[in-house]
């Protein structure tokens, strides 16, 4: 079937749906059902599109583990050359993320998201025949365009199957795959690296042939299994599906889920937008979190470890980030605050910094790395999940996910270029510290904006006797629906 006649079908069940004109033997679920029917939808999305997602970060991260395994020698990166091979990865990620979540739109998930995975997985693979610093600039712009849509494509999509205030934890899980890819990217390399010489190829060659070949393989078997909306979800009974369609509805106030230009730039023009990409690259920003990944094994190292025991070492960092990614997340969506959970994770991360920033100890300094991990990872699936919810309407939510992900990509340019003075990095870590102010003044402003601008929408609903019987009229309107709530 056509992704065009798909979404037809899907607007009109969702409109039949929402005004009960669809069949059902269960009008209705209670508490213990609804949750029932979230663990049945988290199995089958959770587990998938986390594995994505840990292919997607390994695969964009592990040139890091490749440096520290011989590449910077190997391919004569000197000076400013390394940093530019880790930078260029980012400029066409970054533009490629909001044209990428509209035709996900179009084309639908379970084709869009599974194609750009071959894509990347075929120039990461390929990357195994770059010998020099020409070779290595070209593979990584391509494998930043192709690699582009899929973590604000699965943002997107998994906000189409959730409510706003239940899916921080969801993207959580989502995203703590990155920490487990940092993880298991170590273990990898420690390993992979010892191929050194086999078929002609150094081993850091090796890191990038079979990390991609796995990506394809992956990439080929999600065409099979990806789902794409709760309207036809073949694992959800009818009941099931009616119940969702409805549940999510009401809960966006009917607003448009079509694609319509005007709703692009709606989100293009809203000053709400441009505020979550500065908490997003402020504090929640890449340049924070791929200074970590990017650099963590050269921090390590710095500090008098091996390589062997540098590739190590960056593991139980990640692993602290990735359970605090997952418990910020459920305690997020438990109080449905967003504001208060980024700025205590930007607090805890720039109490890290200023270790690493003060420290010139071994064991001190890679306490600072935990911390560090610790409050960043969980601020980025609170803040996708901000971004998501201040957005009114599918396509709208799509573009300002979109936004927040591809300009905050941009800080992985800035992160590539300020980590260049082991072992203290005192320009690295000073930045990230601005940068995490920053995140805490605008979630600051974010909170007492959208307060005010709840305020203003509840007394306009009492004065001109609006509910939610009145839907309709609203549709097209997104975030300036009076009957559309901003999250705190």
């Amino acid at each position: 079937m056509a992704s065009t006649d798909i979404e037809k079908e899907r607007t009109s069940y969702f409109e039949d749906s929402a005004s009960g004109r669809v069949e059902s033997a269960v009008t209705d679920f209670d508490a213990v059902e609804h949750k029932r029917i979230l663990r049945k939808i988290d199995w089958h999305l959770l587990p998938f599109v986390s594995l994505l997602y840990l292919l997607s970060f390994l695969d964009r991260s592990n040139i890091g583990n490749a440096k520290v395994a011989g590449m910077a020698v190997d391919a004569q990166l000197t000076g400013l050359k390394y940093n530019t091979v880790a930078a260029v990865f980012f400029i066409p990620y970054a533009l490629a993320e909001v044209p990428s979540n509209i035709l996900l739109k179009l084309v639908r998930p379970s084709r869009w998201i599974p194609s750009i995975m071959v894509a990347w997985g075929i120039v990461m693979t390929l990357m195994c025949l770059c010998n020099d610093y020409n070779d290595l600039v070209i593979a990584r712009i391509f494998l930043g365009l192709t690699e582009a849509g899929l973590f604000p494509g699965v943002t997107f999509y998994l906000s189409l199957w959730y409510r706003p205030r239940e899916v921080s934890s969801r993207i959580a899980i989502f995203f703590s795959a990155a920490t487990v890819a940092g993880a298991f990217g170590g273990i990898l390399a420690f390993g992979i690296e010892r191929m050194e010489g086999i078929a002609g190829l150094h081993g850091w060659q090796w890191i990038f042939c079979l990390e991609g070949i796995l990506t394809v393989i992956c990439a080929v078997v999600s065409f099979f299994f990806m789902h794409d909306y709760p309207e036809t979800a073949t694992f959800l009974t009818t009941a099931e599906r009616e119940y969702v369609v409805r549940t999510l509805h009401e809960d966006s106030t009917g607003l448009a889920k079509h694609y319509d230009r005007k709703f692009v730039f709606q989100a293009l023009l809203d000053y709400k937008s441009w505020i979550q990409v500065a908490i997003y690259i402020g504090c929640v920003n890449l340049i924070t979190v791929y200074a970590i990944s990017l650099f963590l094994p050269t921090i390590i190292a710095a500090l008098g470890y091996a390589n062997a025991q540098a590739q190590l070492l960056t593991i139980p960092p990640f692993v602290c980030g990735c359970i605090a990614t997952i418990i910020v997340g459920f305690l997020s969506d438990r109080y449905n605050l967003r504001g208060p959970f980024i700025i205590g994770g930007s607090f805890v991360a720039l109490l890290g910094y200023i270790v690493l920033y003060t420290q010139t100890e071994p064991g001190p300094s890679y306490v600072g790395t935990f911390l560090a991990a610790a409050g960043v990872f969980p601020t980025i699936a609170v803040n996708l999940a901000w971004a998501g919810s201040m957005a009114g309407g599918d396509i709208r939510k799509g573009v300002v996910i979109a936004m927040v992900i591809g300009v905050g990509n941009l800080g992985g340019i800035c992160s590539s270029f300020i980590y260049i003075t082991p072992p203290r990095f005192h320009i690295g870590h000073g930045t990230v510290m601005g940068w995490l102010g920053l995140s805490i003044v605008c979630s600051i402003f974010a909170m007492w904006d959208y307060r005010r601008l709840n305020r203003a929408k509840e007394e306009k609903c009492r004065a001109e006797g609006i509910d939610e019987s009145r839907w309709k009229e609203f549709v097209d309107m997104g975030s300036e629906s009076p009957l559309f709530r901003y999250t705190l």
